[in-house]
């Protein structure tokens, strides 16, 4: 009886493994199986995603049609609110979220992120004369412009206490504290990424310091158990980032 039991426990744990491992290759054999693959995102934040205008168009979504074609499948949008979003995905309504989304490690129980496609984080935007900024650390003694309240804000503040003489002045929005930058009132803007490439496209007087003040990467996401899916993206993301197509997609909407 002993024996037999024990035959029965590692028979119950061989079937829940085989089990684990099936269904977490179940959405990427559906995909391949339908051809579809499902897109969830809120058309509302342009240049990333906006369908007011016309047509759905943006970032996210050329990004989506080109891991479509790495994949060879075809890509269905289906559009739900920012705050419904992680539900729609959880319940099975679609196989992705494609939406400017930040990684929140504390979702990771039951989501799990691609590696991130954009940083989305606070750039130093200076003027193109400037010689003598290249960073936050060469701004002692300098004016600092920025979004009241942003984290580009809170981040202003954190230097403020190591740099002396680091003064910030706080606009009410980025394209004012940007503003000021490009007419000599400060000396360079910290804001986030999509704001700083937006306004650049206008302002010829500007340009971005070297590197990013802080990372907030932007990432696609699938369920937990959809760890086969999650390689295929990852891996058509690979793709497109060794052959510069993902930057040209980038390029295409922010610069």
């Amino acid at each position: 009886m002993g024996r037999q039991l024990h035959l029965y426990v590692l028979l119950g744990l061989l079937l829940a493994l085989l089990s684990a491992c099936s269904s977490s290759d179940d959405a990427w054999q559906r995909i391949q199986e339908e051809g579809i693959l499902r897109v969830g995102l809120d058309p509302t934040y342009p240049p990333f995603e906006t369908a007011d205008d016309g047509p759905l168009q943006g970032l996210d979504v050329d990004l989506a049609h080109a891991l479509g074609r790495e994949l060879g499948v075809t890509v269905n949008f289906a559009y739900f609110g920012y705050d419904g979003l992680y539900d729609a995905l959880a319940t099975g309504q679609v196989d992705v979220l494609l939406s400017a989304l930040v990684i929140q490690p504390e979702r990771t129980r039951d989501f799990a992120y691609s590696n991130p496609y954009f940083n989305a984080g606070q750039l130093l935007v200076i003027r193109q004369a400037e010689t003598a900024i290249s960073q936050m650390a060469d701004l002692s003694g300098r004016r600092l412009a920025v979004e009241i309240g942003s984290q580009g804000h809170v981040e202003a503040i954190t230097w403020s206490r190591r740099l002396p003489g680091l003064t910030i002045v706080s606009y009410n929005t980025p394209d004012e504290a940007l503003a000021a930058t490009a007419v000599n009132e400060t000396d360079a803007t910290l804001t986030d990424a999509v704001s700083a490439r937006l306004y650049l496209q206008r302002e010829p007087a500007l340009r971005l310091a070297a590197a990013a003040v802080t990372v907030e990467p932007y990432a696609l996401v699938v369920r937990k158990d959809d760890q086969s899916l999650l390689a295929q993206l990852n891996a058509g993301l690979g793709r497109l980032r060794a052959a510069g197509e993902l930057e040209r997609i980038i390029g295409r909407w922010l610069d």
